[in-house]
């Protein structure tokens, strides 16, 4: 290893300059803090050590290292219908505009030869070593086909569905059309899982604090931060991380009698429920209305492996093709294949796992979840490179006031029980109204008739106590939040100071009476 500074005007400067070392401007001049790796003719650069990636530089400098010395790259295979290798040149009337290439994209390349795989292709080559399907919406019979022998043939692969991909723009407003679980039931099926594509999952045990249109903040339930309970700790994947972000996930179930290994990964807790997945465009008030807790866990990601049979035991699908050659067909694995298979692809979209903010100059990347860590462990594991799962996962990450979160959930169940008994007041009034109304003449039909006033005062009266309760539950909600805090405030600024005196003149003490026998 050897450490050079880079002294302005220097040759140092300029050598790290062309090996693209970026300095972060000061008033006082330029700061270079980074790394250069040199393996015979290969090369990779950390380009600024990022104090907020401090948790992961272990995994980074060791990753490059290992990288850099290897004869050439893994090789992963993408097939995707979102725009995560980003959009040249002019903006279409799809997109609006251009975009960058996704992070998870940029960061794979780092290790892997990644490369795209063309829609319209007939045959998954056998020794690729992953495969990562992100989004498979509309899919062809062919494509479909050759994802089903590339495993049959032993491959590895990673896939994302999604019920609801909020990161699908290429529909414009046509918002209900963006499902991709439909795509994959025929092979899904052939591999013993299922996942309705119509249905999301809604969790108000582990729901997200969002910013509505009147920049409000609310916790979405069908938007699911994911943390402790809800990870595999068996599973060397999961066994590290502490939270992930799932926007509108679906359900991957074990179906049918299929001899494989269901290995559930990410689960959602038992206060959650199934809702239609266009549900998440109503608010989180119609999904309060219409929620009732299944009172079991859901599967978000799921790991399988086994020796699977076909989904076409017909044969490929036009069989022939634009050469007219006719492929080799696979009716039933021959060795073990291993699938991860994730129920959403917006966790993969870099406003869910990254946020960046400019420094002097240099832009800063932080993490604020393990929606990255997730993938780069399941493509080590699938690639059989499991060296580095054990430096990851390392350092800060969000540690919610687990007590108070509790507190607050025991309140939100409370409320939603009055604010459903509110709304069925309002209905029985509202049709009692009407019946009401048929009743009268037409003369009448502008005047409140005595059985009307008696039935809104009655409701009117009902309305208040129930607002009175509701008032009542936020108060008491305040109160325990701030009794706890005042607890704990007593034990830090009093309780730990005066325990440390006593144990200061207890020793002193001792010390006192040990010396004064001597």
């Amino acid at each position: 290893m050897e450490i050079y500074d880079p002294k302005p005007d220097s040759d140092e400067e300029e050598w790290a300059e062309k090996y693209g070392i970026q300095p972060m401007r000061t008033p006082g001049g330029k700061i270079y803090c980074g790394l250069v790796f040199v393996s015979a003719d290969q090369e990779d650069v950390i380009e600024w050590l990022d104090p907020d990636k401090e948790q992961v530089l272990e995994y980074d400098l060791t990753s490059i290292i290992q990288g850099i010395q290897s004869d050439k790259k893994m090789v992963v295979g993408i097939i995707t219908s979102l725009p995560v290798f980003g959009t040249v040149g002019r903006p279409t009337r799809q997109t609006q505009r251009t975009e960058k290439e996704w992070l998870f994209i940029t960061e794979m390349k780092k290790i892997y030869d990644v490369r795209q795989i063309n829609p319209s292709i007939q045959k998954i080559d056998p020794l690729l070593n992953l495969l990562l399907v992100v989004f498979p919406k509309n899919l062809s019979p062919q494509l479909e086909y050759a994802i089903d022998q590339y495993v049959l043939s032993g491959g590895k692969a990673l896939i994302f569905v999604d019920p609801f991909c909020v990161s699908d723009r290429s529909q414009g407003q046509r918002q209900f059309i963006r499902s991709s679980g439909a795509s994959l039931d025929k092979v899904f099926k052939a591999w013993g899982v299922s996942m309705d594509s119509t249905k999301a999952v809604a969790d108000f045990d582990q729901p997200t604090q969002v910013r509505t249109g009147d920049n409000s903040m609310e916790e979405n339930p069908l938007m699911i931060s994911a943390r402790g309970e809800a990870f595999n700790k068996n599973a060397v994947i999961t066994a590290g991380l502490e939270s992930m972000l799932f926007p509108i996930a679906g359900a991957i179930k074990k179906s049918g009698d299929v001899d494989s290994e269901f290995e559930p990964l990410v689960h959602s807790s038992r206060n959650s429920a199934l809702m239609d997945a266009f549900k998440a465009y109503l608010g989180v008030e119609a999904i309060k209305k219409d929620f009732t807790p299944a009172g079991e866990r859901f599967n978000i990601a799921v790991r399988l492996r086994g020796k699977f049979k076909t989904a076409f035991p017909e044969g490929q699908p036009n069989s022939k093709d634009s050469e007219g050659k006719k492929w080799a067909h696979i009716k039933e694995g021959k060795k073990p294949a291993t699938i991860i298979i994730v129920s959403d692809a917006d966790m993969l979209a870099d406003q869910f796992y990254v946020q960046r903010r400019n420094v002097l100059g240099l832009v800063i990347s932080e993490m604020f979840n393990d929606n990255l860590n997730f993938l780069s462990n399941a493509s080590e594991i699938l690639t059989g490179s499991d060296d580095l799962i054990g430096l990851r996962s390392r350092g800060k990450f969000e540690r919610p006031f687990t007590a108070v979160v509790k507190l607050k959930r025991t309140a939100q169940e409370r409320w939603l029980t009055k604010e459903n008994e509110l709304v069925k007041q309002m209905e029985e009034t509202t049709q009692k109204l009407r019946q009401i109304e048929e009743q009268k003449d037409v003369s009448q039909e502008m005047i409140l008739s005595p059985e009307q006033e008696v039935e809104i005062t009655k409701f009117k009266e009902q309305r208040q106590k129930i607002n009175r309760e509701l008032k009542q539950v936020r108060r008491n909600l305040r109160a325990s939040i701030e009794t706890l805090g005042a607890t704990l405030k007593g034990i830090n600024i009093f309780l730990m100071p005066f325990l440390v005196a006593l144990i200061g003149i207890g020793f002193a003490i001792y010390k006192h009476r040990k010396f004064g026998k001597k």
